[in-house]
This record gives structure tokens, sequence and C-alpha cells, in this order.
């Protein structure tokens, strides 16, 4: 009869620490209820015995969160339709505040990044969501973060995954992009002239101090011509040169009549002998 009484609390020993024994793992914090009020202190990582019966316990997760908030729609402060998502990430500080304070704070969180991410959208320019999510993301971290602090959650940073856009403003955006493009292009090739002018204008300036030079530039170009071995040479001829040719050509025309128009004058007006010997007799 002993015996069996002895075996009888040895079960229920056995049973009630079996019912009693809790294992909280490293990255979690116990929160215990005793009669519906909950300890001020969080039961460390390990084992932890509670009453069965009258202790509930209730495991908080401390590690990071990854939230992913779902794309939001919304219109810029210059008037474009966009769509945008982003991530959150946060952990708990403070487990009784997490779980007492808030009905379900990873749902209160995501309704607090979705409104944030909205506000943050119609305060915002275009070119600030596309070239500027930095101080995007400091912005929409201290919107998220006021109210997470009265949580006991801590916002650890907030990134702007994606930003859709209309296709009309792709298509838009890239004409300007390409007209840009052109457009420093163009004013690539201007300098570049400009720099060659400012070149040639120097060289022709050295130039003409040194007119044999120019021969040897000239020397220059027609060896390099003709290392190509092209059939057909074209040698640049000195406009002064021409000049000169084209004034010895028009004296020349003019002085030739003048000789000719005085022969003819002699031929066809000679001088009698007659009139000479008679004058010489009459002296």
């Amino acid at each position: 009869m002993l015996v069996e009484v002895l075996a009888a609390l040895a079960i229920a020993v056995t049973l009630g620490i079996s019912a009693s024994a809790r294992v909280v793992k490293q990255y979690e914090r116990g929160l215990v209820f005793r009669l519906g009020r909950v300890h001020r202190q969080p039961r460390e990582p390990g084992l932890t015995m509670i009453i069965p019966g009258i202790d509930h316990l209730r495991k908080v997760n401390m590690q990071i969160v990854t939230l992913p908030v779902p794309a939001q729609d919304g219109i810029t402060r210059d008037n474009v339709t966009v769509r945008v998502d982003a991530v959150v990430y946060f952990k708990v500080l403070d487990p009784v505040q997490a779980i007492v304070g808030v009905e379900d704070y990873r749902f209160a969180m995501g309704q607090v990044a979705q409104t944030s991410l909205r506000s943050i959208i119609g305060k915002s320019d275009l070119d600030d969501l596309l070239s500027n999510r930095e101080r995007l993301n400091e912005g929409l971290e201290l919107m998220i973060d006021s109210p997470a602090l009265s949580w006991g959650i801590h916002i650890d940073r907030v990134e702007i995954k994606d930003v859709a856009l209309p296709e009309a403003m792709k298509r838009a955006m890239s004409r300007q992009a390409e007209a840009e493009r052109e457009r420093r292009g163009r004013v690539i090739a201007a300098d570049g002239e400009l720099q060659a002018s400012e070149k040639l204008s120097q060289a022709a300036a050295r130039m003409a101090d040194t007119p044999a030079a120019l021969q040897l530039r000239l020397l220059e170009t027609v060896v390099e011509v003709a290392a190509e071995k092209n059939s057909t040479l074209v040698l640049p001829f000195p406009v002064e040169l021409l000049r000169f040719l084209d004034n010895a050509t028009r004296n020349g025309a003019v002085e030739v009549p003048e000789q000719s128009r005085e022969t003819d004058r002699g031929a066809a007006h000679p001088v009698p002998a007659d009139e000479g010997l008679s004058g010489h007799t009459h002296r």
C-alpha cells in the first residue's frame, strides 16, 4: 500500500515538473502572466519554472524582424502617379510593452509603415524618389519610429525597394534622357571645334613668322598621303601663287595689243622717200 502511494506521488511530481518546466531560447524572452497580471521582469533564456494552472508563459522573439511593406499607390508633389514598396527592419526592446501596449505589434507596425510610406510619397518629388532615396529612407524611419517607441519597438532601418512609374512617364523620361545626351554631345563637339580653332590659329601665327614651315608641313602632308598607296594624289596649291599668275597673265594681255597697234599705224602711214630727200636738198 505504501509503495503504491509513493509511486503515485512520484508520478504526480513528475507530471507537475513536466507541466511547470519551460525552456526559453536564446533569442527569446519569457513573459509570465500570473492570474492575468504580468510580471515586470521577463524570464531569461534557459530553463524556467511556472506554476501550472496559475501562470501562463508567452515567449517574445527578440530577433530583428523583416517586415515587407506592400506597394502603395500615391501621387507625388509634382503630380506624378507612382507605386512604391518598402521593407522595414525592427526588433522588440521591451517585451512587456510590446505585448501589453498593443494587441498585435507586427500588424500595427505594418499599418504604420503603409501610412507613413503614403505620406512620404505625397511630400516628395519624383526626382527625390528616384535619386535621393537615402534622405527619404531617413524621413520614413523617423515617421515610423515615433509610434513604435511607445510600443517598446526599435526601428533598425527602412528601405524603399522599388518605384514603379506609368509607361507614359517612362517614355517621357527616355526622350528627356536622349535629348540630354544629344545636347551633351553637341556641346562636347563644339568645345572640340573651339579648341581646334585656337590651336590652328596659333599654328597659323607661328607659320606666318616662318614661311618655310608651311612648305615643310606641305611636304609632310604629301608623305602621309603617299604612304596610303593611293592612285590619286591631291596637292594643295597656294592661293598666292594663283593670284600672281593671274596678275601676270592680265598684264601681258594688256601690253601686247598696244605694241601691235603702233606697228599697224607705222605700216599704214609710211614716210615718202622723196620728201625726205627734198627736204635734205632744200637745206
